[in-house]
């Protein structure tokens, strides 16, 4: 696996050397002049460690009062906490991020060092593309990750193709299809009964490309598959999500959002054209918009929970499953496959957003190629996603009634 390279801006002055207290503060040791200080002496920030240490490693204390780290993988010991390696900078607002990944960089290379174990994560259409990549890049890392799919077959198969390289890893496939709400509903409390904790929410699922259809619940498909039966999901798994703070819920948006036609005065008859007034590029552009628009919502309404919600551009004209149903576009995927991401680098976004410690205190944003960027205005107008929220709920409750949420849930939600 190739490692992200130095950033040459971080290394240390001849002289100096970086240590970590034990509550996770950097500080920076000068040997000559035998002095500290806990600004970095060439970027002048701050730093602090993450409170995990990396996989296979164990903190311990000698007798005579020495902490040491053992790196039990590789089977050596050291003096130095070896999360000063994955030290993030103390940042005031999100702008003053600065940037450690990029296009190029993959999935695992986001997640290097990072132990998840422990954690649980959903992933809904983890069965292959962007989804697969994403759950198999978590699983590589200690997590546990349920494949959220409606073929369970499919799902079974792309977990035997990472229990070939990870034996070990804890992946499970459970069946939601996202053309009923019932179907998603019967999820949520299976898996809730299972697990008992979500920490990582990552809604990857949709579909593109569709001749006008309605699902079984009667609502437009591509709205249904790519917004409202995963904004469903995640207010049913609200209660999990808020059990173990802090925990993170990623929608994977696109780019074309900013082409949605989708405003807070058309919102009705937009969320369910007419056959005649059908057209699938649009009706995708304005399922992607919702998810913007609903990541910044839920930030608003969950982020003093301890929920931070993020939307995600994975990458343009990517060769995934998505493309199924159209011929023309698997062919135009195909020809410009060789000028696009792999599906690591396009899953290195959706990784950074669920589990990278660069933003773990910012939440509400829209991340493209590993960085916080500006959505288009609409995404940012919340009587829009106030309205987008509200006619949401009312959808679903026209088709389940009542019993769409239990009396815990809808005091989340309101």
């Amino acid at each position: 696996m190739d490692l992200p390279e130095t950033d040459s801006e971080d290394e240390m002055p001849p002289g100096w050397e970086e240590r970590c207290t034990a509550d996770g503060l950097v500080f920076y040791a000068h040997h000559s002049s035998k002095t500290t200080q806990w600004h970095h002496p060439r970027t002048n920030k701050r730093k602090r460690v993450t409170g995990d240490l990396p996989y296979g490693w164990e903190r311990q204390i000698t007798e005579d009062s020495k902490v040491l780290f053992v790196d039990h993988v590789n089977e050596t010991t050291t003096y130095t906490d070896p999360r000063l390696a994955f030290a993030v900078e103390e940042t005031q607002s999100f702008s003053d991020l600065r940037q450690r990944f990029d296009s190029s960089s993959t999935a695992l290379q986001v997640l290097h060092g990072k132990d998840l174990t422990g954690r649980v994560a959903v992933v809904t259409g983890a069965n292959s593309g962007v989804g697969f990549e994403t759950a198999k890049s978590l699983a590589y890392h200690g997590c546990s990750v349920v494949f959220a799919c409606r073929d369970l077959d499919r799902a079974e198969e792309a977990i035997a193709k990472i229990h070939m390289q990870r034996p070990n890893a804890h992946c499970y496939a459970m069946k939601i299809d996202l053309r009923s709400l019932s179907s998603v509903k019967v999820f949520a409390h299976t898996f809730s009964l299972r697990f008992q904790r979500c920490d990582i929410l990552i809604l990857n699922a949709g579909v593109f490309g569709l001749p006008h259809s309605l699902t079984e619940d009667g609502i437009e498909t591509i709205f249904q598959v790519n917004h409202l039966a995963q904004f469903y999901l995640t207010l049913l798994l609200l209660p999990l999500l808020e059990k173990s703070p802090p925990t993170r819920i990623v929608f994977v948006a696109a780019e074309c959002h900013r082409f949605a036609t989708l405003n807070a005065d058309n919102i009705e008859e937009t969320l369910s054209p007419h056959k005649a007034a059908y057209s699938p590029l649009t009706v995708y552009c304005n399922s992607k918009l919702c998810n913007v628009l609903m990541a910044l919502e839920m930030q608003r309404r969950c982020g003093t929970k301890g929920i931070n919600s993020y939307a995600v551009h994975p990458g343009n004209a990517l060769s995934t499953y998505l493309t199924r149903h159209s011929f023309a576009l698997r062919l135009l995927h195909g020809l410009v496959r060789p000028f696009t991401k792999s599906m690591q680098q396009a899953s290195a976004s959706v990784v950074f957003s669920a589990a990278c410690e660069d933003i773990s205190q910012f939440g509400g944003i829209y991340i493209n190629n590993c960085v916080p960027c500006l959505p288009s205005k609409e995404a940012l107008n919340s009587v829009t996603s106030h309205k987008l929220w509200t006619t949401s709920l009312s959808m679903i409750e026209q088709v389940l009634g009542k019993r769409a949420f239990s009396s815990q849930t809808v005091d989340e939600i309101t």
